[in-house]
């Protein structure tokens, strides 16, 4: 159900950079505040033919992110077009299947298409009465003036900035400035040249690409429709996310160097060898491989940390602020609830912006943190530990503990995805006392036949 917004303050006028997931969720909000917003995009309206779309990847909604649609009244059109995943489904080199669920029955994430989403959250917007300025690149941000200086013609060639005096760009004045603009923000930007900004970027080893697995006859899944599907292989693995249409959206998490890596893969040949070695049951459902490893971009993943997110009257906000790799699926959600917490301030200061925004960036950096960590670790055990059988019996144990101790025992999972109350940092602070406990069961003699017949209440009590 949408949630009653109340405004408390006269019009103030509000610059949006980056008309992105994050960025146009947030220009809902606050327009239904009552500010005038503005939202400024490099690129093209994606919902216009011809416009370039960015990343098409599948997304992994959960509850974070669906609680903030809820307060907007977008949740149930959403839900619409998602499909659920109840749990992972691992596929070995021999198309062997095996899986475990995410939580307890009824918990699920969601597939949805990020270009899709997108678009419906640009269509509120505007609705609602925001304007959007397209194929507008900020090329400068005065954070003293809250000014932004846009070139409106894409006239800007290596940086330079004679354009100004042939009335190219334009000097814009906002009451407050917003960096939604992802993690390459032209915001954030300013914030490197002034005094006392911490920034660092860190990039792994892995690149990704997207690769597609069309429909069977008549609109068929040709893989388990309610799952998200992995092929684990120790150093990579691939992805799979469902699509309404019957497809699948393939991800290939992959090294940039070494043997095997994207460098190595040369020719189509080897390319065709190696999906067929690998990955043998995908590639017999990928009829377009080469065409999609060819076509299909290779792009980096990196984690961004910074601080702080305020300067005077400018705020970054999602990935501008902190980004993170996708191994958790939690990258948008957590973007979500960065604008779910700052309405929630506005709420409770009263629109009074100069409480709001010291207080937002002191209570999300530590969640920030959390989830950018949580993020990290998750790529080993998507990639590696899911095909060990000594995680995969820590993961039964864990189970019967949250099945018989609902409330007190919660894997680090379903906190982080399914309980939308709790912090990203509370939930990492938990789960190392249940990994240190985990790690003394784990050590039990002959345990993969006992350890049905362990003391649980036992264990729950340590916590």
């Amino acid at each position: 159900m949408a949630q009653n917004l109340t405004i408390f303050s006269p019009m103030k006028n509000i610059a949006i950079a980056g008309a992105g997931l994050v960025g146009s969720l947030l220009a809902i909000y606050l327009k239904k505040r009552g500010y005038s917003v503005t939202v400024f995009e490099r690129r093209g309206d994606m919902r216009k033919a011809g416009a370039e779309t960015g990343r098409s990847i599948n997304l992994a909604l959960s509850n974070r992110g669906i609680r903030a649609l809820q307060e907007v009244g977008l949740a149930d059109e959403l839900k619409k077009v998602a499909i659920p995943m109840h749990g992972r489904m691992m596929h070995d080199k021999h198309g062997s299947l095996s899986s475990f669920a995410y939580g307890k029955e009824g918990q699920f994430i969601n597939s949805v298409s990020r270009s899709g989403l997108n678009m419906v959250l640009m269509n509120e917007a505007e609705r609602l009465g925001v304007e959007f300025r397209f194929e507008q690149r900020i090329v400068k941000v005065d954070l003293e003036r809250t000014t932004l200086l846009v070139d409106s013609n894409q006239s800007i060639v290596h940086g330079q900035l004679s354009a100004i005096d042939h009335g190219l760009l334009t000097n814009k004045n906002f009451d407050y400035i917003i960096g939604a603009d992802g993690a390459f923000s032209a915001v954030r930007t300013a914030f490197q040249f002034t005094d006392r900004f911490d920034y660092e970027q860190d990039y792994i080893d892995h690149g990704y690409k997207e690769l597609h697995i069309p429909s069977g006859a008549n609109g068929a899944f040709q893989l388990e429709k309610n799952y998200l599907h992995i092929w684990p292989r120790e150093s990579f693995m691939m992805i799979a996310l469902p699509n309404p249409d019957g497809s699948f959206t393939c991800t290939l998490f992959f090294p940039f160097e070494g043997d095997p890596s994207f460098s190595s893969l040369k020719t189509k040949q080897d390319v065709q060898r190696f999906f067929k070695e690998t990955f043998p049951d995908a590639q017999l459902l990928m009829p377009d491989l080469l065409e999609d490893f060819e076509s299909n971009p290779t792009s980096s993943l990196v984690t961004i940390r910074c601080y702080p997110w305020v300067r005077n009257k400018t705020l970054l906000i999602g990935d501008a602020a902190h980004a993170i790799v996708p191994f958790y699926g939690q990258g948008m959600n957590a973007g979500f609830e960065d604008c779910r917490i700052l309405n929630n301030l506005l709420t409770k200061h009263s629109d009074n912006w100069e409480n709001v925004l010291p207080e937002f960036q002191q209570l999300r950096k530590p969640d920030a943190d959390a989830i950018a960590q949580l993020a990290l670790d998750n790529f080993v055990e998507m990639r590696d530990l899911v095909a060990d059988s000594d995680f995969l019996l820590r993961k039964k144990i864990e189970a019967k503990l949250y099945e018989l101790y609902p409330d007190k025992w919660i894997p680090l999972y379903p906190m982080v995805t399914f309980m939308d109350t709790m912090r990203y940092s509370d939930a990492l602070a938990i789960s190392k006392k249940q990994s240190k406990i985990m790690d003394v069961v784990m050590k039990t003699s002959n345990l993969e036949n006992t350890w049905q017949s362990l003391d649980f209440g036992a264990i729950v009590n340590q916590l």
